[in-house]
């Protein structure tokens, strides 16, 4: 996989995995596409309140530091802490920090709540082996509960799938994951191949004993013989649906942009897509870094969704999903960003997207919000919860899409607590008439967590819960690993700032 950090400049920051193991990330991490920013004042507050406050109560529990920062009452801590730093954005119950039972009682309460994420990756391939050794005893428990082959001896070609596996099922109450994947211009900067993505979905839900993973394929308009791989994929693998990214690859510079309205290029594929019955597309759009120009060279009018409206008017068969809601500015916003948000309201390309339906007469758009959320919930919450008013007034309430983007953040189970967690601030509600997210199983929240997207992929959500079909295998097999100490290590994995 190509990244756009040198060699030289990966060298000068700090391995993600070395960050204090926080429930909540104090710091924006990044996977190889964008240089991480200096962790903020805000953050650099959070992160002291936190810790501050982390010793006292492990203590009162009479737990270790280590086991309490594990625990529901430092998730709920994390957001106790986020709060002081960035105003009341998130609801944390009274005392939830300090009484053990009160915070395992409300995560046990939502823990049977149907969530589909759909954007998940397998672990950056260069990552450092030797910052991983401490892990491999947890990961050998892993592998052994979920009768993963292994010779007893693991290395960092181990973990890569076993840390998705762990991060994803065992330590986040996700019920089902969708493996993205991203081509490369280069066939050997694949981050997967479809055929590798098959093998892992198949190989998850054997282990499982149901569906748990779905898997798209990956689409590369431009490449020598792209066409024909759509053939070959729907008579072989049956992915759950495409994605595509019409800058070419998100890593490096591209020979094979596209735009989705491209009639002579896209058109072709999209009837190939309906015959095979195709009815989903996703589309990474947006996450330009803000010296996008000078490392990424012309991409941004690919990056950009002035190209969707046309397309879904021509193929109604399509639903277009916009991953990461299209956001623009990664690790982002800029300050002439918020500046525009505060003034008039609007989020660059985000606002775009959200006026689709009534500017376009569209039906059959949708966004997703992962990676996005999860950068500006940590930076400005405020601004994370107007994305969500937007998208949901302007596309629907059933046209948002939960994804995270994990595990390059660790396991989700921070982003799922953040969600459930999030208030709209009332001002917003007011003046641009954004709804009330309501409590943390509130329809609302349900539909973006996970209803909506089983809609989309024929899942029912009613057997991922209670006493449903697809839950007593893995169900046990997680009971057995919380049983055996197990529980989230806290790591992200990419790359942060020392400052």
């Amino acid at each position: 996989m190509v990244m756009l950090l040198t060699d030289a400049a990966r060298r000068a920051l700090l391995p993600g995995e070395r960050l204090p193991p926080l429930p909540v990330p104090s710091r924006i991490v990044s996977n190889g596409e964008y240089t991480p920013p200096p962790q903020s004042v805000r953050l650099q507050g959070y992160e002291r309140r936190f810790m501050d406050a982390a010793a006292f109560r492990a203590r009162a529990s009479g737990q270790s530091l280590a086991q309490w920062l594990r625990s529901p009452a430092a998730m709920a801590g994390a957001f106790a802490a986020l709060n002081e730093s960035f105003g009341p954005h998130f609801a944390v119950g009274n005392g939830e920090a300090d009484d053990a039972q009160d915070a395992q009682a409300r995560r046990d309460a939502l823990a049977q709540q149907f969530i589909f994420d759909d954007q998940v990756h397998f672990l950056k391939d260069d990552a450092d082996p030797a910052l991983f050794g401490a892990l491999t005893g947890l990961i050998e428990i892993t592998a052994d509960l979920l009768k993963l082959p292994h010779a007893g001896r693991f290395t960092i070609e181990h973990i890569k799938f076993t840390q998705f596996l762990k991060d994803i099922y065992l330590d986040s109450d996700t019920k089902i994951a969708l493996l993205s994947g991203a081509p490369s211009d280069d066939p050997a900067g694949w981050m997967l191949t479809n055929d590798m993505m098959a093998a892992a979905r198949d190989a998850v839900n054997e282990v499982a004993g149901g569906t748990r993973l779905l898997t798209h394929a990956i689409l590369a308009p431009g490449h020598d013989g792209w066409l024909d791989e759509i053939d070959r994929v729907h008579a072989t693998i049956r992915p759950s649906g495409w994605k595509g990214y019409s800058v070419g690859e998100p890593f490096s510079p591209s020979q094979h942009r596209w735009r989705l309205d491209d009639e002579a290029l896209m058109y072709p594929a999209y009837d190939r897509l309906v015959r095979a019955g195709v009815t989903n597309l996703c589309i990474h759009k947006g996450l330009l870094p803000d010296n996008a120009e000078d490392i990424l060279p012309g991409a941004e009018p690919y990056a950009r969704v002035d190209d969707l409206p046309r397309a879904a008017r021509d193929w109604p068969q399509l639903n277009f999903i916009i991953y990461h809601a299209a956001y623009r500015t990664i690790p982002g916003p800029t300050a002439a960003e918020l500046a525009r948000f505060e003034a008039t309201g609007r989020i660059d390309w985000v606002s775009d997207l959200a006026e689709m339906p009534t500017k376009h007469g569209v039906s059959n758009i949708y966004a997703d919000i992962g990676a996005s959320f999860a950068f500006t919930v940590l930076t400005h919450p405020r601004l994370a919860a107007a994305m969500i008013g937007m998208l949901v007034k302007g596309l629907g309430p059933d046209k948002v899409l939960w994804g995270t983007d994990s595990v390059w953040y660790g396991s989700p189970q921070w982003q799922i607590e953040a969600f459930r967690r999030l208030q709209m601030p009332p001002d917003l509600i007011a003046r641009f008439g954004y709804p009330d997210l309501g409590e943390a199983d509130s329809p609302l929240r349900r539909a973006i967590l996970g209803e909506n997207a089983a809609r989309l992929y024929g899942i029912d959500p009613s057997s991922y819960t209670g006493q449903g079909v697809e839950t007593h295998h893995l169900e046990s097999i997680v009971a057995e690993y919380r049983a055996r100490g197990g529980g989230p290590s806290n790591m992200v994995h990419g790359y942060a700032s020392h400052a």
